[in-house]
């Protein structure tokens, strides 16, 4: 079995590697460290949790031992997809470099431009950043990237769904042509396909997983529940997970449970709170002071629960996460490999839970078919979806439609007696009395409608018909 002792490491590096209590490399690891050594382009494909971050750090230190940094030039550059990526990548470059004389800056959003240039004006060896952050730096005028002799592009499919690749092709370009590039990714769609074609010099592909399949130490399982209503599908939801992290019982010490929405992640977290759960929520939204905040109680277990976007999805290496929640149904089937990652890293077991509704099945099928197996299912936990607490609300709702026709048919008999004032017209009637014979010849009819007054504003003489005017019908004037 290989050893990082047979890495031909700097020594310096493996001491750090021993400290850090590691001495076996992963197959990423011990594959790729060798190629990146030699100065070779790597193309390097493998799923989360299995120490991507270490193969180009440990051979990326090794390579700019000797050497000086200028001042605004940078010798090496890290691209990262979100700011947390970025700042774990800081913290393995502190691990691995502290028996050497390093130097190292943090481009991220969320911090002072001044403290950035700072310590980019001094000189640094690696540049970790974001791809906005490093172009803002690059339009100031405060940085150069001529002399930049290694360049790794880490996570590179979430720069895809980020939007970062024509961030990634610009800075490529303002690369030298004869950097020595370290690509990582777990995925490989079309695009990123391309980006490689076009900026890596014959690469060493080094795959140790076929592509998007998800570690044999994780157990999945997906929940499919039919709510009582369809309104009532996201507090149902959050029902079952707080049951089904109940029946977990000690098993689940700790857990990240992953929302499609920002808006969500802050009602899921809400509720969380509210029924006693230590948790917090960490979305992009948030302050970066925020976040880094609540990732270090995660890490510490001061919080039990991270309800979290997919900014936490890739690239976070949290150690001993017991479960993975998926609240939500990723929409990419991608980010599902990314998701169930942070669980069962570094050989250690996880669980993975999914909650589907039925509006999320098709997500679930394009998942099983990217993954190439069926997710196993799980019981909906007793008393959820018709519980007692739905049911007074649900048998209230049908009655309201049923008072409003009451309301309307009290209303409509209203205007019915108006026909009862009928027979009324008795007095226009007067001439015709004394011969009731003649009544049906109606002989002084034709000259009532010769005024045409129609003077409804008379309303309240005895001689008026309501509702019909000053005509009165023939019909109404015919005895019985």
């Amino acid at each position: 079995m290989t050893k990082f002792s047979d890495l031909e490491l700097d020594p310096r590096v493996l001491q750090a590697v021993e400290e850090a209590g590691y001495e076996t490399p992963t197959p990423i690891q011990a594959q790729a460290i060798p190629y990146a050594l030699q100065g070779r382009d790597v193309l390097g494909i493998a799923q989360t949790g299995t120490g991507k971050t270490a193969s180009f750090v440990l051979p990326m230190i090794t390579l700019l031992a000797k050497g000086r940094a200028r001042a605004r030039m940078p010798r090496s550059l890290v691209l990262c997809p979100t700011r947390e990526l970025a700042a774990q990548v800081a913290e393995n470059f502190e691990i691995y470099a502290k028996h050497t004389k390093f130097t190292m800056a943090l481009l991220i959003g969320g911090v002072s431009f001044k403290d950035q240039e700072r310590l980019i004006d001094r000189g640094v060896d690696v540049l970790i950043a974001t791809p906005g952050r490093l172009l803002d730096h690059f339009e100031r005028g405060k940085l150069m990237l001529t002399g930049v002799q290694i360049m790794v592009v880490d996570e590179a499919d979430r720069m895809l769904d980020m939007g970062f690749i024509p961030d990634i092709e610009r800075i490529f370009k303002l690369t030298p042509f004869t950097r020595q590039t370290l690509f990582f990714s777990a995925t490989m769609a079309p695009e990123i396909t391309r980006i490689t074609q076009e900026f890596l010099h014959n690469p060493e592909r080094v795959e140790v997983a076929r592509q998007a399949t998800t570690s044999e130490t994780i157990t999945q399982r997906v929940c499919v529940f039919k709510p009582s209503r369809k309104d009532r599908t996201g507090t149902e939801k959050r029902a079952i997970l707080r049951a089904i992290i109940a029946s977990e019982g000690e098993d689940c010490r700790n857990g990240i449970i992953f929302c499609n929405r920002k808006v969500d992640v802050d009602v899921v977290a809400k509720s969380m709170k509210k029924h006693n759960f230590s948790a917090a929520a960490i979305h992009g939204d948030l302050d970066q002071s925020v976040r880094t905040k609540t990732l270090a109680g995660f890490r510490d277990g001061d919080i039990r629960f991270l309800v979290a976007s997919d900014v936490a999805a890739r690239g976070l290496d949290i150690p001993n996460v017991s479960h993975i929640f998926n609240f939500d149904v990723p929409i990419h089937s991608e980010d599902y490999v990314h998701r169930i990652g942070r669980t069962g890293r570094a050989g250690r077991l996880g669980n993975a839970i999914t909650l589907c509704a039925p509006a999320e099945e098709k997500y679930l099928k394009a998942i099983e078919d990217l993954v190439e197996m069926e997710v196993p299912r799980m019981p909906v936990p007793a008393g959820i979806g018709a519980g007692p607490s739905d049911q007074p609300e649900a048998a209230a709702h049908p009655a309201r439609p049923a008072r409003a026709p009451k309301k309307r048919s009290a209303a409509k008999p209203e205007p019915a007696p108006a026909p009862a004032p009928a027979p009324a017209p008795a007095p226009a009637a007067e001439p015709l009395k004394a011969a009731p014979v003649a009544a049906p010849v109606k002989a002084a009819k034709p000259e009532k409608p010769a005024p045409r007054s129609r003077s409804r504003g008379k309303q309240g003489s005895d001689n008026d018909v309501v509702g019909l005017g000053d005509h009165v019908p023939a019909f109404l004037q015919r005895s019985l």
